[in-house]
């Protein structure tokens, strides 16, 4: 698998960051667990985290707040770290060590462009930006999603991914894919 899916994701995620307002911080967001600042952190740090885990760092400790500052400039620093990263010699062929197990650098690769781009989705749907986001990402990773996300993965207690949810008829693919990874449309 190439980069090319996260660089989109990162591109559209970025745009939507830079469309929140500070006003909106304390917002509630799809993710019940996050207010906006929280997905904001979330967000950024993982770009932080992909590339700690690419280089067998581990990535402990407090975490920034980058949403008490300039948190459009915090997520290009570290998605230009995680983009270089991920083109590295034989990353894709690679086995990463995450918290939660092993996998080849080429699935570690989707996975973090559907977290990017997922979590680029929550922050629109939570600032009342436009959720049709970037068609042909969303649709590959919908059927990335589809075929890589198993039932034991989903329930809302300590799994990563919430049961489906339905999909309004004529929904984006965006929308779609949120729906699958549990988010309500």
């Amino acid at each position: 698998m190439s980069t090319e899916p996260l660089k989109t994701a990162v591109a559209s995620t970025r745009s939507v960051l830079a469309g929140v307002k500070k006003s909106q911080l304390n917002d509630a967001t799809p993710c019940a667990q996050w207010n906006v600042s929280q997905l904001i952190n979330h967000i950024v740090g993982g770009q932080f985290f992909f590339t700690a885990a690419l280089n067998g760092e581990s990535f402990d400790g407090e975490a920034p707040d980058f949403s008490a500052g300039d948190f459009v400039s915090e997520f290009d620093t570290g998605s230009k770290l995680c983009l270089e990263a991920f083109a590295g010699d034989g990353v894709m062929e690679k086995t990463i060590t995450l918290p939660f197990g092993q996998m080849p650098g080429s699935a570690f690769v989707g996975l973090a462009a559907t977290d990017t781009f997922t979590h680029g989705w929550d922050l629109a749907k939570a600032t009342g930006q436009s959720t049709d986001l970037s068609p042909e990402l969303a649709a590959q990773l919908l059927a990335g999603s589809k075929k890589n996300i198993s039932p034991s993965l989903r329930n809302d207690q300590g799994h990563p991914f919430g049961a489906e949810k339905a999909a309004p008829a004529g929904a984006s693919q965006a929308d779609q894919l949120a729906a699958f990874l549990g988010r309500q449309i």
